[in-house]
């Protein structure tokens, strides 16, 4: 009995549809979609030629985010399109690829990408942005003419869109054509917000899109500070998205990352209460609110906060500060022109500042601190070993008074009042006193030697050095004295005189 065998030989049929430069920094991400909007439903892939295409990566699930090693894969059937993400570009990752869909078991077509890897020690850029809830502004810069694109990393660290109504505002400015800074404004900003956003470049073409993601910007949401006193109770209160009520959630001070977080309590879990010591924790799934509550609040009290809820990683989505005001003020007066020291007591490193402003709060975002405060009267010194910073203060002026605190979070009321030395003003007021009464008495003297000078002046010359005598009477007839009113006339009148001259020798 013969067996004839025969075999089959398949292959593999490829058409290649179109070749594109696509580049990324190293460091930061790269999202790359392939269009294939004749094969929605296809099962689509992506590998590297380099290595034969021996490896091809596909979602293995559509419609869904799946990771395959470096990078994660999407299969969107409603459009078409294969969505693959390179959270940080290496330069491992520089080559040529094949993004491609199987119309069958022995046809394919693909897109072939040149992927080069670019090394820019100005990008990716790492910004830190804090705003409280409401609205808040993200700037970003770009490289070169793209289109911007500003998107939000999800819990899996996949950069989606934002929502269109979020953005209410995408400006751009550029000098010379290179690098382009815009601004994105984002209102009706809730706890959902918070998190890790991307702004890059995208380049758009007939049958593939690429985002090379430059910017990384880490939003965190601030609530007001809360600031009780020595002793008192403090309640820290943590809004959070409805989506988490079924989350785990937690307070942490300080550090709160997974590996060091400085946890204050158990996690707390649909409206159950769970107590540590001087901390209580509540969860209102209705309101959306979990609230801590701290009770006998001393100066190791005082400290950052972040509300936290327990997914895959935690997530830190929103802090405050806690401030607690030490029971102690201290009152300082002193005399423009003077110097002062004013010790602070710090209970953590992070703890050295001195702010001016009417309250403590207002340390937080509007007082004046000493990082701030441009005056080189204001010097700064520390003495770790004894938990004490020094403020110095030199030729204090009246515009120096007010209210300052010591310390960012564990703070000391001063109250410094600088007054006008009005010893040297009076010391002033008499020397000008005195100066009025000499110049008064010289003018006085001036003018009396001028009036005598003047007297000499007119008298009658004679020739000789002698002493003149003059006498002069007034008579009327005897005949006409009697009781009567003695009336004058100018014809009775007469005068007699006599001139009597003496004359002064020398022996």
């Amino acid at each position: 009995m013969k067996i004839l065998l025969i075999f089959f030989t398949f292959y593999l049929i490829s058409d290649k549809i179109g070749l594109y430069k696509v580049s990324g920094y190293s460091g930061g991400g790269l999202m790359i979609k392939c269009e294939h909007p004749q094969y929605k439903t296809k099962p689509k892939f992506i590998c590297k030629e380099s290595d034969g295409c021996s490896e091809r990566k596909s979602p293995g699930v559509q419609d869904e985010w799946m990771e395959n090693g470096d990078v994660s894969l999407y299969d969107d059937t409603r459009a078409g399109v294969l969505m693959v993400f390179f959270r940080e570009l290496k330069a491992a990752d520089a080559g040529t690829y094949r993004c491609g869909v199987n119309v069958s078991h022995y046809t394919e077509i693909f897109t072939e990408l040149q992927l080069n890897v670019k090394h820019d020690a100005k990008y990716p850029m790492h910004v830190t942005k804090t705003a409280y809830l409401g609205e808040v502004s993200i700037t970003c810069q770009i490289p070169e003419e793209h289109k911007v694109h500003v998107c939000k990393e999800d819990d899996d660290h996949i950069c989606q869109n934002i929502s269109s109504f979020k953005v209410t505002q995408m400006n751009g400015s550029s000098e010379r054509n290179e690098d382009r800074v815009f601004t994105v404004s984002i209102s009706n900003v809730s706890v959902r917000d918070a998190g890790v956003y991307w702004c890059g470049a995208e380049t758009r073409d007939t049958y593939l899109t690429f985002i090379s993601l430059t910017t990384k910007i880490q939003l965190n949401l601030i609530m007001p500070p809360v600031v009780r006193h020595e002793g008192e109770s403090a309640e820290i209160i943590c809004p959070y998205d409805s989506i988490y009520k079924s989350k785990p959630k937690s307070l942490c001070k300080g550090k709160c990352s997974t590996r060091d977080r400085n946890t204050l309590s158990e996690t707390v879990r649909e409206e159950k209460e769970t107590k540590t010591d001087r901390l209580t924790l509540n969860d209102n799934v209705t309101a959306s609110v979990f609230t801590g509550t701290i009770t006998g609040l001393t100066a190791e009290d005082a400290g950052k906060y972040w509300c936290a809820v327990t997914l895959e990683r935690d997530l830190n989505y929103l802090y405050t500060h806690l401030m607690v005001i030490m029971n102690e003020e201290l009152n300082l007066t002193k005399y423009e022109g003077d110097d002062v020291s004013i010790q602070c007591k710090h209970h953590d490193e992070d703890q050295k500042s001195f702010c001016k402003a009417h309250e403590a709060s207002m340390c937080v975002k509007d007082g004046d601190s000493l990082e701030t405060i441009r005056d080189d009267r204001f010097s700064f010194s520390d003495e770790a070993s004894t938990g004490v910073f020094t403020v110095n203060i030199t030729d204090l002026r009246e515009e120096d008074s007010g209210i300052y605190w010591c310390g960012a979070h564990a703070t000391t009321k001063v109250n410094l009042t600088v007054k006008k030395d009005f010893s040297m003003i009076i010391i002033i007021s008499v020397c000008v006193i005195l100066l009025l009464i000499g110049g008064f008495t010289l003018t006085v003297w001036k003018l009396r030697h001028k009036r005598r000078g003047d007297a000499h002046t007119h008298l009658p010359t004679i020739p000789s050095d002698g002493l003149l005598y003059a006498a002069i009477s007034f008579q009327k007839h005897e005949e006409s004295l009697s009781d009567a009113a003695v009336r004058f006339s100018k014809d009775d009148i007469h005068s007699d005189y006599a001139a009597v001259s003496r004359r002064m020798r020398l022996n």
